[in-house]
């Protein structure tokens, strides 16, 4: 009797208890040194970039473009890929996951835990070198908070979209990629209709929206380019809690 009390508390867990316990334990998994110095260096590529482009006097649509294509076509993807998909790919990877149901808690607190643990980590990574790659540029004033918003949008998004990969997908490091140089780099540019599907695209909007530079594949209003990445971030985040709900635990 004492038993099934102690079983039945232990399935009381607040959903606000159970993703902060999934945060923490996935935020300490992440933070690995390799990680963080090797995605460092890459998001820094962007930052030297940029300040080479502003000591040669570079353009609006010049300063703009790299921004989108070097900070926001690679780095935030890449970063939030490594960070989203490991988030539980690691876990599953290694047939750890199973320890994460000792104390009985729903699945989308797991989920919901390790999109922010990703996020977290991702959101210094990327924004702090792209910010100060936007003012290297020295294109313009209306740079810096356009990154900065694009950064934000760019991140939530990739980060839960990359943890769906992590949850259905084994070799999430490998789709991932796919997703970011065949559909985002390629597939994309075909035209305006496929791009819908890009995440790149929303965030080149942004830029263009808020600097008035002149980009292609960049044509949603400042609106659509916030608010659909994010519609896309909290679906993504539904649809893993659900393939999760579903899966088998070893």
């Amino acid at each position: 009797m004492a038993q099934i009390e102690e079983t039945t508390a232990l399935r009381r867990v607040p959903p606000a208890t159970a993703i902060v316990l999934c945060y923490r334990l996935i935020l300490r998994q992440l933070l690995t040194p390799g990680r963080i110095v090797v995605l460092t260096l890459l998001a820094l590529v962007a930052t030297v970039s940029a300040f080479a482009l502003g000591v040669a006097d570079a353009s609006l649509d010049d300063g703009v473009g790299l921004l989108a294509g070097l900070g926001f076509g690679v780095v935030v993807p890449v970063v939030c890929l490594v960070f989203g998909g490991a988030a539980i790919g690691d876990l599953r990877d290694d047939k750890t996951l199973v320890y994460v149901w000792l104390r009985p808690i729903d699945r989308w607190p797991v989920v919901v835990g390790a999109a922010a643990a990703a996020a977290t980590l991702a959101a210094p990574i990327t924004l702090i070198p792209l910010t100060l790659a936007a003012a290297g540029t020295g294109v313009g004033n209306s740079v810096v908070p356009a990154t900065l918003l694009a950064g934000v949008v760019g991140v939530v998004a990739y980060t839960a979209v990359f943890t769906l990969f992590g949850v259905v997908l084994k070799r999430f490091i490998v789709w991932g990629l796919a997703y970011i140089l065949i559909m985002e780099g390629f597939v994309a540019q075909a035209g305006p209709g496929v791009a819908r599907f890009a995440l790149r695209k929303y965030t080149r909007s942004i830029l263009v929206d808020i600097t008035g530079a002149d980009l292609d594949l960049a044509d949603f209003s400042l609106a659509v380019g916030v608010i659909t990445p994010l519609v896309v971030a909290v679906v993504a985040v539904a649809v893993a809690a659900w393939r999760l709900r579903s899966m088998d635990i070893d």
